[in-house]
């Protein structure tokens, strides 16, 4: 069974910067893609980057591109999503997403996509 943890959430002034860590197991294959989403209350969940382990390419979602990095430290099975110049409109819960199967690039962000979830962390951006 794949597990997914996420840290790092926490409460930031509009332009500082947060990292996010997710840490995963239990994947039975190599080849998997790993994806971070993000839902603000009353508003639907969006795909905001994605890495995939097989060749290390990276996603991101027009919102974040430019402000947000994801990377991998395969040693340590843990995907990081820095994120810089953070605005108000940024916070939300963000969720760590896995899927092993192959996704078509039109599904990177697309939740019901993804078999695996993390529980979550709080990312709060005050103006």
């Amino acid at each position: 069974e794949v597990q997914l943890v996420e840290s790092g959430g926490g409460l930031v002034q509009a332009g500082g910067s947060l990292r996010l860590s997710c840490a995963a197991s239990g994947f039975t294959r190599d080849d998997y893609v790993i994806g971070w989403f993000r839902q603000a209350p009353g508003k639907e969940r969006e795909g905001v980057s994605c890495i995939s382990s097989s060749d290390g390419s990276t996603y991101y979602s027009d919102p974040v591109k430019g402000r947000f990095t994801i990377s991998s430290d395969n040693a340590k099975n843990t995907v990081y999503l820095q994120m810089n110049s953070l605005k108000p409109e940024d916070t939300a819960v963000y969720y760590c997403a896995a899927t092993q199967r192959v996704l078509l690039r039109l599904w990177l962000f697309r939740p019901a996509r993804y078999d695996y979830w993390g529980q979550g962390t709080q990312v709060t951006v005050s103006s």
